[in-house]
């Protein structure tokens, strides 16, 4: 016959504490263990995609790289494409949501769009970024749906910012030229050419991107005046 616990044995027991984290700490473990190989995965496929273009990486390349199973890929992501999407939200989406999250100016709307601009410049020109956006340009035509999905993740947000600070400065009357608000590509236009031309002739004629910058704003602008 099994002996019933005591009364004081069963009271310390009740008043036993789980240990610190003991359920919580392996779900959080595993949890940071999954989004570690996530982000493998993606720094894998952009170092993939960029030395072997969209169309000729594989998964199974990614996956060696990443130091991960084929399988494991599929865990976190359906295929390339959305491998691919991934890198965008995650690179260059938050450098162009600066744009957008840019506060009201206190000085020249020149000012504030020489100042995103300038940084544009420094965060993809010469960087992983730059690359991702070549990659873009020369593979775009022949997937459809990266490109759609690189213009409204993408493109429509930059335009829609510059379009924005265009109809400001014309309202301020610091930009003459109304129909610039129709062409807001036309803003951007410096920081495309410096991009394309970086990968393709800067060892023949190295190009200074900010003073590209500054003559541009200077056209659309006019010339600062010195004191």
């Amino acid at each position: 016959m099994t002996k019933k616990p005591t009364k004081a044995v069963a009271a310390k027991a009740a008043s036993r504490k789980p240990e610190a984290g003991g359920d919580a700490a392996p779900v959080s473990s595993r949890a940071m263990r999954a989004a570690e190989r996530r982000n493998a995965i993606v720094e894998a496929a952009m170092e993939e995609f960029i030395a072997r273009g969209f169309a000729a990486t594989r998964l199974d390349d990614i996956a060696k790289r990443a130091g991960v199973a084929k399988g494991t890929i599929y865990l976190h992501f359906k295929d390339k494409e959305s491998m691919f999407e991934e890198l965008v939200r995650t690179v260059i989406v938050p450098v162009v949501a600066k744009l957008n999250a840019l506060p009201p100016p206190t000085g020249s709307v020149r000012d504030l769009i020489e100042a995103f601009a300038g940084n544009f410049l420094r965060e993809v020109i010469g960087t992983r970024r730059g690359d991702l956006v070549r990659l873009i340009v020369a593979e775009g035509p022949r997937f459809p749906s990266v490109a759609d999905f690189y213009y409204r993740e993408v493109v429509s947000r930059g335009i829609a910012g510059m379009r924005a600070l265009i109809e400001l400065g014309i309202a301020r009357g610091e930009i003459r030229e109304k129909d610039l608000a129709r062409y807001p590509q036309i803003l951007v236009a410096p920081a495309m050419i410096a991009v394309i031309w970086q990968s393709l002739f800067a060892r023949h004629a190295p190009l200074d991107a900010q003073d590209m910058l500054r003559v541009h704003l200077d056209l659309i602008f006019g010339e600062r005046r010195t004191t």
